[in-house]
């Protein structure tokens, strides 16, 4: 009977802190979304499309991919992080960002940040595109399984930002749709006038 009340309380406790079904829905849609339209955005590219850049100053098609690949794994490193450590519902007050501002946010290209070092094409670990690909489409599919399933405190585990504090919840949004915000850039790429055809 023990047994029975000690599990009881700890489902009770789990479900009391998890995301709601609506907050899963949301996540896990964003998650697929993104990904398949990042993966369709680059099928059945030739390797002269793939290398292709406007000029200098512009990524192609490949190094766009080079960055998602490599982005999907520096923030998911920190969701996880992040979730290593105690929680700290304390700090929730200081988020100014909603769920919504933080999807819309990354997905504005219209204000374009230099990325870190890091995350410059060049200096990520992939040698080939299709590495970067299945690499992404791996990553992808454990996030999604993993936000299908969790019931870990995503809220109550506050990471800061460069823009501000954010939930961990929050950050797995931001990851899915930074991945659409590369994709935009993706089919602009395509959309030049000189794109191979």
């Amino acid at each position: 009977m023990l047994t029975l009340l000690v599990i009881t309380g700890l489902a009770g406790t789990l479900k009391d802190t998890s995301i709601s079904e609506k907050e899963r829905k949301t996540a896990t849609g964003l998650l697929k979304d993104s990904k398949t339209d990042a993966l369709k955005s680059v099928k059945g590219l030739s390797d002269a499309q793939l290398n292709f850049k406007a000029d200098a100053d512009h990524w192609s098609v490949k190094e766009c991919i080079f960055h998602i690949a490599t982005s999907e794994k520096k923030l998911w490193g920190m969701l996880e992080g992040s979730m290593k450590t105690a929680a700290n519902p304390e700090k929730r007050s200081e988020i100014k960002i909603t769920d919504d501002q933080i999807i819309k946010m990354m997905e504005d290209r219209s204000n374009k940040v230099k990325t870190i070092a890091p995350l410059e094409p060049q200096n990520t670990p992939y040698k080939s595109f299709n590495e970067a690909v299945e690499a992404f489409k791996s990553s992808r599919a454990d996030h999604i399984k993993y936000m299908k399933a969790t019931t870990e405190d995503l809220r109550n585990h506050v990471v800061q930002m460069p823009f501000g504090p954010i939930d961990c919840y929050q950050l797995c949004l931001m990851m899915a749709s930074y991945s659409n915000r590369h994709t935009q850039q993706i089919n602009e790429v395509k959309a030049n006038p000189n794109f191979p055809k």
